[in-house]
């Protein structure tokens, strides 16, 4: 039996946790066939997925148009929302053509809704995954005055989710005919901090921010105007900064390549520094919470999510805001000094979601 997820192209946030729950999946069902329809890049499943998985690629929902992982473009968003769904009946024709002889008895979306209309058409069940979905998003998002029948549309496809499974920092899922809720999936570090500095060439004897800033990156920053590095290293990954990095300060730039065959995982890097510096996202939050690490956030524009997130973070994260110009320019010591001594948080929140998903998407499996 095959089980297909449909997973959001947008960011790494969506493909990030889905791969925690399919590796949950196999492990309990390695009978099971995996195949995943996504735009995300190739390289994020080779390097997180432990278990065999056919990846279909192409785009199946529009998310927002970035052209940073701190700015976007909102015309471009509209208009590339017009285009996919205006064609929506011709593409889900296509989609569950395509799986027709795949022998699917399970349909999991993180949060196409494409996804449900397929599953729907093809008579099998379907599961919603997610902490937001799009037409929440783009209910506030600026232009789609312009074609409020989008958000209608994606409303449509989800009432026909058999299930959704809501993660925490979520807005209500009214949309969906039965929600049940989830804890946190996150990924946890496997790796010890002296043991993932040592190989990564972090300073052991220093403290370490980790600049995070997804699939986007940062453009136009120059980390090596930063007013820390008397007491700092700054870990970045190479789709930070388009500028050199000057060899006579303490910043660690490792490549994405560094991680393949390696035995180390982001999360790994996430648990062996002080303070992680990034924009509020799911992947980010969660790993931050799992693996008790304070955040320095800023402002990722007009994104309904952001202020959901930012509310919600609050009480199982310790964070600060460190504003885009400071972050631009450079003024970071004050900021990662709040962070790192920031009180534990108020709340604590369990991150076995990826466990839990994969037991109620087995007994789904099971009642086929």
């Amino acid at each position: 039996m095959t089980v297909v997820f449909f997973i959001s192209g947008h960011g790494f946030g969506h493909a990030s946790r889905e791969v925690e729950i399919i590796n949950a999946l196999a492990a309990a069902r390695p009978d099971l066939r995996i195949v995943i329809r996504s735009a995300v890049d190739p390289a994020l499943l080779e390097r997180t997925l432990t278990t065999p998985a056919e990846l279909r690629a192409g785009a199946c929902d529009t998310g927002i148009m970035q052209a940073s992982s701190v700015s976007q473009d909102d015309a471009a968003t509209v208009a590339q929302a017009i285009e996919f769904y205006s064609d929506f009946d011709e593409r889900i024709a296509m989609e569950s053509a395509a799986l027709a002889n795949d022998d699917v008895a399970l349909i999991v979306s993180d949060i196409a809704p494409i996804a449900f209309e397929v599953a729907a058409r093809l008579g099998i069940a379907s599961v919603a995954i997610g902490n937001f979905t799009w037409d929440w998003a783009y209910e506030t998002q600026p232009g789609f005055g312009q074609a409020p029948w989008i958000v209608s549309r994606i409303r449509e496809a989800y009432a026909k989710a058999t299930l959704a499974l809501r993660l925490p920092l979520s807005h209500p899922f009214d949309m969906f005919p039965r929600v049940r809720d989830l804890p946190l999936v996150a990924r946890h570090a496997t790796r010890d901090r002296d043991e993932t500095r040592a190989h990564f060439g972090i300073p052991s004897d220093r403290r370490a921010a980790l600049l995070s800033f997804g699939g986007y990156g940062l453009p136009g920053i120059d980390i090596t105007q930063a007013d820390c590095f008397d007491e700092w290293t700054i870990v970045t990954t190479d789709r930070v900064s388009d500028r050199a990095v000057a060899p006579d300060r303490h910043i660690v730039a490792i490549a994405e390549t560094a991680f393949r065959g390696s035995g180390f995982r982001y999360e790994d890097l996430v648990a062996a520094v002080d303070v992680v510096v990034t924009k509020p996202g799911y992947g980010i939050i969660a790993e931050c919470i799992a693996n008790d690490r304070p955040m320095l956030y800023t402002a990722r524009g007009a994104f309904r999510e952001y202020d959901l997130l930012v509310g919600e973070m609050q009480r199982y994260l310790r964070s600060t805001f460190i504003s885009r110009a400071d972050l631009y320019g450079g003024h970071w010591r004050q900021p990662l000094q709040t962070a790192r001594t920031q009180p534990p948080a108020s709340e604590q929140i369990p991150t076995d979601g990826a466990t839990v998903a994969a037991a109620t998407l087995s007994s789904l499996i099971a009642s086929v």
